[in-house]
């Protein structure tokens, strides 16, 4: 089974490469001053783009989700790690004691322990299952929350295209720092994801 932060990092990189990806064809709308922590963007410029690894580890609804999912793949690893053991003694209580058993009580016990790992695998295949699918829904809330935003915000200052940048899927190989509006993106999204969580 992949570690949990490999997954994560997998998939919250996807979604938010998709996520920061929007364009806009709407008219221009007069430009607002950006925030202090952001690159003033000139208000010809129609193409900007977002650094998705800054707006990842700044944005506080993702590293929210990522708590969540990280505590919860902790938890669901330490319940099938304990399964595991659990079973581990049964077969090694088994083995301690095969030599001097009836070999019709031998047999009963050996298929008792092949159904329970039957189950424990079982289990161990339903716990990763169930973890991808939530951790693809919440990804898919990331995905919309981004999109959105992106989309509302590009509409509101004006640009035709916003571009994601990221290291580890370099669509963009260059972008003047001028056109990074990525900690106004962060501020903003912050601020409403503080006024949610209200």
């Amino acid at each position: 089974m992949k570690t949990t932060a490999s997954i994560l990092t997998k998939f919250t990189l996807g979604i938010a490469i998709a996520g920061s990806l929007a364009a806009c064809n709407q008219n221009k709308t007069a430009d607002k001053p950006a925030a202090s922590t952001a690159a003033t963007v000139d208000s010809k410029e129609t193409i900007v783009y977002i650094n998705s690894d800054s707006l990842l580890s700044k944005y506080d609804y993702s590293k929210d989700m990522n708590k969540k999912l990280e505590e919860k793949g902790k938890a669901s690893q330490a319940d099938l790690q304990a399964k595991g053991q659990a079973f581990q003694r049964q077969v090694a209580e088994y083995q301690k004691n095969a030599a001097t058993m009836p070999a019709d009580q031998r047999q009963t016990q050996e298929q008792q322990l092949q159904r329970k790992q039957q189950e424990l695998q079982g289990y161990q295949q339903n716990a990763t299952a169930e973890f991808q699918q939530e951790q693809g829904a919440e990804n898919a809330k990331l995905y919309d929350k981004i999109a959105d935003f992106t989309k509302a915000y590009a509409k509101e200052k004006g640009y035709k295209l916003v571009l994601t940048y990221s290291k580890a899927n370099p669509t963009v190989l260059y972008g003047d720092a001028t056109l990074d509006v990525t900690g106004d993106v962060v501020k903003r999204l912050n601020d409403a994801y503080a006024k949610d969580k209200k």
